[in-house]
């Protein structure tokens, strides 16, 4: 099967390159022993290559490889992968026993740091074993072009499962086909430019050097338009989290309750979102003020946010995706020392951009069983990437996951990461997922721009200890 990269795919393929991989992350920490048993693992590398192997065909495009077109004649296109390798693409590595912690959050940032290999399917995943207390680790990248959310979903969405046992599908009857050559993908390209002309125009565009040049003209025939009246706008403040960033990264995580973001919410009438941003601004003041950043009452910072992710369930006991991820620019009061004027400023601001945000669908998401955030994440930086570079300091997302356990080949998960990709002299960014009663931070760093990441991390739990104590 032959399909053709729509413009924002063919964006995000385009513009990697070896010091902005552009793939979305994902660190699952497992239990990987039963409790009360004899130590025996329960997930094992056999045991991992089976169970993603049997779900393959709930994400075939992780089969599937680009082609360029020769002479650049049109986007390039997905065909299937005639030497598809399953086991080159799942991995194994281990952490010297007991491996803490720390070694895995540096061989996260070490493995997030490679590009993709262009010539295979663009996904990797890794099991890595020897954590201490039984627990193995399971992280997986995938290329933002390969995850639309809506015809294709993070490859994590499929492999978990609401119980110990593996829920049973029919045989994938896949075999690998023959790849066509670059004849037939030539005469297939010249075929579709000539029944449509507006394509035809933007190879013309392309084979001048001009196309794909910035990833918002991207997506929709209005792009252009947006992209022109954002450049126009004043720029983000400036900040440290603005630097030209090297190939390598730095990871640090965060682990937080659930019921204090409720506890809050419930206290002044807001959102969880908007907790969860007043959470960020707090943390990001004390690292400014930790740097020796002068600030004023009026400083802010400008992120890029998604909106619309969290739907509450009856009761408010339950988050749930929605059918879109949006995004839109927020000025995060950094500048501001009272964390209950934060917490009003943010609300106020989200109100306001309700109205008014960019996009993309999901709708897939909440039609199929599974662990939805690491698709809600690659949905969040698709949609932040429609906006103009200069016009934002960092990119925030956040995502829900279920309340309730759930399991890998039959080990429980315990802690799920985002690790969101670095864009364009983003120094930081910031991924965010709720599951299980819990609400992880995966904090990605450039490693030289970045080396105090440890102190953003820990400012993110001085700054829910101060919202908590405005509650009283």
């Amino acid at each position: 099967m032959i399909t053709r990269l729509t413009p924002q795919d063919a964006s995000f393929y385009r513009l990697e390159s070896s010091s902005n991989p552009i793939h979305i992350g994902s660190l699952a920490i497992v239990r990987n022993t039963e409790q009360g048993g004899n130590g025996e693992p329960v997930l094992d590398y056999d045991r991992l290559v089976d169970l993603v192997e049997a779900r393959l065909s709930l994400v075939p495009r992780y089969r599937r490889k680009v082609r360029e077109i020769p002479f650049a004649l049109g986007r390039p296109v997905w065909v299937e992968d005639s030497q598809f390798d399953i086991t080159y693409h799942i991995r194994r590595s281990a952490l010297p026993t007991p491996g803490t912690d720390a070694q895995l959050h540096d061989l996260i940032a070490r493995l997030a740091s490679r590009p993709l290999d262009q010539t295979r399917p663009l996904w990797e995943m890794h099991l890595i074993e020897g954590l201490s207390d039984g627990r193995c680790a399971i992280f997986t990248k995938s290329h933002s072009a390969l995850v639309d959310g809506d015809t294709a979903l993070e490859i994590g969405h499929v492999i978990l499962d609401t119980g110990p046992s593996p829920r049973e599908l029919a045989d994938d009857a896949w075999l690998a086909p023959r790849e066509p050559n670059d004849v037939e993908l030539l005469v297939g390209a010249l075929t579709h430019l000539a029944a449509q002309p507006r394509e035809a125009l933007e190879v013309a565009r392309h084979a001048s050097g001009h196309a794909f040049a910035v990833i918002g003209a991207a997506g929709r025939a209005m792009d252009s338009v947006v992209s022109a009246v954002r450049a126009a706008t004043t720029g983000a403040p400036d900040s440290p989290l603005n630097a030209r960033t090297s190939r390598n990264r730095r990871l640090d995580v965060v682990r937080t309750d659930l019921e204090d973001y409720r506890k809050i919410r419930k206290r002044f009438d807001c959102s969880i979102n908007d907790v969860i941003l007043a959470v960020v601004t707090g943390a990001l003041r004390n690292w400014l003020l930790s740097r020796g950043e002068a600030l004023t009452e009026s400083t802010t910072l400008r992120a890029v946010v998604p909106m619309s992710v969290y739907v509450e369930g009856a009761g408010g006991d339950q988050l749930k995706p929605a059918s879109e991820v949006s995004s839109f620019l927020i000025d995060l009061p950094v500048g501001e020392p009272n964390p209950v004027m934060r917490l009003s400023h943010i609300a106020h601001a989200t109100e306001a951009n309700g109205k008014q945000h960019r996009g993309v669908r999901a709708r897939t998401l909440v039609h199929l069983a599974g662990f939805a955030p690491a698709s809600l994440h690659a949905m969040s930086v698709r949609a932040a990437s429609t906006f103009a570079e200069h016009t934002f300091n960092l990119v925030i997302t956040n995502a829900p996951g279920p309340q309730t356990p759930m399991f890998i080949g039959g080990a429980r998960m315990l802690e799920m990461y985002p690790v969101s990709p670095l864009l364009r002299n983003q120094a930081s960014s910031i991924g965010i997922t709720s599951y299980d009663g819990r609400v992880f931070y995966g904090l990605n760093a450039d490693r030289d721009a970045m080396a105090d990441i440890g102190v953003l991390a820990a400012s993110v739990r001085d700054s829910m200890e101060e919202m908590l104590g405005a509650c009283v």
